[in-house]
């Protein structure tokens, strides 16, 4: 072997070793700085330290089909509902003023007609005829039910919830329980027993359940 050949072989090794030092040393410093320098993970983590702004990603589209035209993005930030949007005078609301004839211008039940209670709170999910319906849940039917029969098992139904069915517990007093128990009893399924407030009475208790009808 010639000594053209050992001098480039020497050289070589020696190109290697440079850059086998030159890696380490990078290395070591990426270590030696790792507590002040800014990396990808730091800078999630600090993302994720952050507390979410829930405003911020309605406007950026993360809610989901959220249109906002270039004037409303202009605007000042605004919730999901728009209260500009509502009249200056909700007395003369349209929806409200037929809201407040449904339940007789108040939050609560009012009257002890068992027909009217029974379309206004009832009807919803067991339907206007008592029949009862399959969708997103099953409403089982109350007319034509022999289970009607008992006008405790209605009223216990009633002031404690039952399932998915809240409790009326607080919504209804014992003459407005005794009415709509009626009418079940009665108009939707033809039994003869009498429904009185004093059988609500005897089955009311101090603890209503929760208005969650899982509680």
């Amino acid at each position: 072997m010639d000594n053209i050949t050992m001098e480039n072989m020497k050289s070589k090794a020696f190109a290697i070793i440079l850059l086998s030092m030159g890696g380490t040393i990078a290395l070591s410093g990426c270590s030696q700085n790792a507590d002040s320098a800014e990396t990808i993970a730091s800078k999630q983590e600090q993302d994720f330290l952050q507390p979410p702004d829930n405003q911020e990603s309605r406007n950026t589209g993360a809610w989901g089909a959220v249109f906002m035209t270039r004037e409303e993005l202009k605007d000042p930030t605004i919730n999901i509902v728009d209260v500009s949007s509502l009249p200056d005078n909700m007395e003369n609301d349209a929806s409200l003023t037929k809201w407040e004839a449904k339940f007789e211008g108040t939050n609560g039940f009012v009257t002890t007609d068992g027909a009217k209670l029974y379309h206004d709170s009832c009807a919803g999910c067991h339907m206007h005829k008592g029949e009862g319906a399959y969708g997103a849940g099953y409403y089982p039917p109350l007319a034509n039910n022999s289970k009607m029969q008992s006008k405790h098992y209605i009223i216990d139904i009633l002031i404690n919830g039952f399932r998915g069915m809240p409790s009326f517990h607080m919504m209804m007093n014992d003459e407005q329980m005794a009415a709509v128990t009626q009418y079940v009893v009665q108009d939707l399924n033809g039994f003869k027993d009498t429904v009185t407030a004093d059988d609500v009475a005897q089955l009311r208790h101090a603890h209503p359940p929760g208005y969650d009808p899982s509680e």
